[in-house]
């Protein structure tokens, strides 16, 4: 019964790495299941405090990675308060449509309209909408970061 676990588990784990490219799949919600599978299913000790807290410190800024990379490149790069705010928007509404496209074209196209409209020129509003690129990709580099040292943790308090 226990390798039925421990496959559930590196499954679980493996389906967080698919949920960065494809959205629809929740990359923390299936990765704690991998951490409470084990927890509940595999032994009676608890895996501790320590590594409980953390993994919810870590949940934390795994969620937001998308939202602080976009805002913080597009600000970088040049855009506005206005352009900041529709990129996290941008990438909460891109996860739903054409997933995983929707949350690279929907910030980009998004920035750079609210940029136009806030009287920048087509060169600026493209580089701020450039921004939101970068920062979806930061935001993704960092995701898959944050994931690796969970998952490790997970392997050395076990």
């Amino acid at each position: 019964m226990d390798f039925l676990w421990w496959t559930l588990i590196i499954v679980a784990f493996a389906l967080s790495f698919v949920g960065i490219i494809f959205p629809i799949i929740p990359s923390v919600l299936v990765l704690w299941i991998g951490f409470l599978l084990y927890q509940f299913m595999l032994t009676s000790d608890n895996i501790g405090w320590v590594f409980w807290s953390a993994m919810i410190v870590l949940t934390i800024v795994l969620i937001v990675s998308d939202i602080i990379a976009n805002s913080y490149f597009v600000k970088k790069y040049g855009g506005t308060k206005w352009g900041e705010r529709i990129a996290a928007i941008g990438v909460i509404i891109g996860s739903f449509i054409i997933p995983p496209i929707g949350i690279i074209v929907v910030p980009f196209i998004a920035v750079f309209i609210t940029e136009l409209l806030q009287k920048k020129g087509a060169d600026e509003a493209l580089k701020a909408a450039f921004g939101s690129l970068l920062g979806f990709l930061g935001g993704t580099i960092a995701k898959i970061v944050i994931q690796i040292v969970m998952i490790i943790w997970f392997f050395i308090a076990i």
